[in-house]
């Protein structure tokens, strides 16, 4: 089962393998541990990936984003702010498809790309921020809470990750993918933001439509990087996990930002 966000699909890839031991490797036949991945250490055992090590590396990004948006807030004067947004936008996009299509595991490449977001939304918050006073803690808190919600629905089986759930959440993030850059690229051209972000009731039931998706879509990558666990999948794919996690975030935080101000507007 493919991702809309193919960062995890070579996880649920490798997952779905066939689990042969190798004699004197202890790792599975056409296991990417084998063949081209070093991870097989000196013992014989393979420093695997796991719940734990996908949560700190989860945190790490968050903990990235957070810093570099907080510096970009302060720092970056208003007078170059629309420059930065766009160029920090646009880069964020390039670093973030070739990790997702390459399926890059460099860490150092995926920090980039938190840092490069980070500095996206910090200035994006400043200008929210000033407009509205207040509406980043606001959106802060919202996104975090609906992320540890779904947490525990997932974790306590409340929300399962069935083949039908997974082929409906997919579908609907992979048109509403479409409909946004879309939508982008129109406004781009006419300089208007449309019916879908023009705060009015449509804007206000499409930002509410994302935002279930991109909270739905949770549950699919921790199914997949459940999937990755079980597959004893190197330490490595750790990182593909958190930036599945971190990409998500950011979707939910923009649309909360976006909704939040809807509703602020005289």
């Amino acid at each position: 089962m493919k991702s809309s966000n193919p960062v995890l699909n070579r996880i649920s890839a490798a997952a779905q393998q066939p689990r042969y031991t190798v004699p004197g490797q202890g790792v599975p036949a056409g296991h990417p541990a084998g063949g081209g991945y070093p991870e097989v250490v000196q013992s014989g055992h393979v420093d695997r990936m796991t719940i734990d090590d996908v949560v700190v590396k989860t945190v790490t990004l968050i903990a990235l984003t957070a810093f570099s948006a907080a510096v970009a807030a302060f720092v970056v004067p208003w007078s170059v702010l629309s420059p930065v947004w766009y160029t920090s936008m646009f880069v964020g996009v390039v670093i973030g498809l070739v990790i997702s299509f390459a399926q890059i595991t460099n860490p150092v490449v995926i920090c980039s790309y938190a840092v490069v977001e980070g500095v996206f939304l910090g200035v994006v918050s400043k200008l929210f921020n000033r407009i509205f006073d207040g509406i980043v803690v606001q959106a802060v808190i919202a996104t975090l809470a609906v992320f540890l919600i779904m947490a525990a629905l997932y974790k306590f089986k409340v929300v399962r990750a069935t083949p039908m759930f997974m082929k409906v959440v997919i579908g609907a993030a992979a048109g509403l993918g479409v409909i946004i850059l879309v939508n982008f690229v129109l406004s781009m051209i006419t300089g208007s933001a449309g019916p879908l972000r023009d705060g009015g009731v449509i804007a206000i039931g499409f930002s509410l439509i994302c935002i279930v998706v991109a909270a739905l879509m949770f549950v699919v990558n921790f199914k997949q990087i459940e999937d990755g666990i079980a597959a004893g999948l190197p330490r490595k794919y750790g990182w593909l996990g958190a930036f599945g996690i971190l990409v998500e975030l950011i979707w939910l935080y923009l649309e909360f930002l976006r909704l939040i101000s809807y509703f602020s507007e005289d």
